[in-house]
């Protein structure tokens, strides 16, 4: 049986296409969901968070432009490869630029369909360990103090605890203080890992003076 990272959720309006890819799918023992439209899909969305999406391109109604874009509002980190006719190439491209992995014209190789797919589930793989990873760091950050927040953001720019002092108008001791607070709410081993925490969740400014 496939795991959860094995499933494939095929939307296309075009039956016979959904038929097709499902078959070539499952032959290679990759489970498959179908669906006829975008709206289908969203309809199932709280089920699908660790997959695949291959979509076509152009669908009535909720087009794959307009999914990928409904994800990104959504929030939903799900890898997207879209599926484009002829001379749809702009099209394909308009969707690696929103977030779509890859792009396949018709007609396309069996092989480089399913190439791409065991791509797209290794790289949803990696993803989900990074988005619980980034949820549990930001359930962290959200504990500090505006101070302890402040300290954080001065050594993440590699700043020495004297010049953070300085910037925040405290003392050196002080600064020690707050970070070995914010260390232990950060369950950080090492400056290194509490500066690695802090980029993952994207913290790179510098404190403001």
């Amino acid at each position: 049986m496939a795991s959860d990272q094995e499933l494939v959720h095929v939307i296309d309006d075009d039956e016979a296409v959904r038929e097709s890819l499902s078959f070539l799918l499952r032959t290679a023992k990759i489970g498959v969901q179908t669906y006829p439209s975008a709206e289908a899909f969203l309809g199932a969305l709280p089920d699908v968070r660790s997959s695949c999406i291959i979509t076509d391109v152009r669908m009535p109604g909720v087009s794959g432009i307009d999914l990928l874009r409904r994800l990104r509002e959504l929030k939903v980190v799900v890898p997207v490869i879209v599926i484009t006719g002829h001379g749809d190439v702009p099209l394909a491209v308009e969707a690696m630029k929103i977030g779509a992995v890859d792009f396949l014209e018709k007609p396309f190789d069996d092989e480089v369909l399913l190439a791409s797919v065991r791509s797209a589930l290794k790289l949803q793989g990696g993803q989900s360990k990074r988005e619980t990873q980034r949820a549990e760091i930001e359930g962290r950050l959200a504990a500090l103090s505006s101070r302890e927040r402040d300290v954080l953001n001065g050594l993440v720019a590699g700043r020495a605890n004297k010049v953070i002092a300085y910037d925040l108008g405290i003392s050196p001791r002080t600064v020690e203080i707050y970070r070995a607070n914010l260390m232990n709410k950060m369950q950080a081993g090492s400056l290194s890992e509490l500066v690695r925490m802090a980029l993952i969740t994207g913290i790179t400014e510098t404190p403001g003076k």
